[in-house]
């Protein structure tokens, strides 16, 4: 965790504070939602989110959609591809916060 720890105060000072970037998540959501972003979507994704089985999550390739796009992708996946959706473990605004995280590449 201790590791982690200055990439969490960087996300949580670009989004932390802001009520439409963060919404009222608290600093131990963002960290999780960061460990999970790398961890459960980097098993696809890659672990550096350059690609694998899953397209890559990075600023670049994500240039081409907006972030209601990437939210909503997120939410509700992909038919008739490995993408799930996370509606079920993950919330909106949650989902909003990681589709902004990778759109601005505060997630890496």
């Amino acid at each position: 965790m201790l590791r982690l720890l200055p990439g969490i105060l960087v996300i949580v000072a670009l989004f932390g504070g802001n009520a439409r970037a963060g919404g009222d998540l608290s600093a131990a959501e963002i960290a999780r939602l960061s460990n999970m972003v790398r961890q459960d979507c980097g098993s696809c994704h890659g672990l550096t989110l350059k690609g694998g089985l899953g397209r890559p999550l990075t600023v670049d390739q994500l240039a081409g959609m907006d972030r209601e796009t990437v939210r909503d992708i997120i939410l509700f996946g992909i038919d008739d591809t490995p993408m799930p959706g996370w509606l079920g473990l993950l919330s909106e605004p949650e989902a909003d916060w990681i589709a902004r995280a990778l759109k601005t590449g505060a997630i890496q």
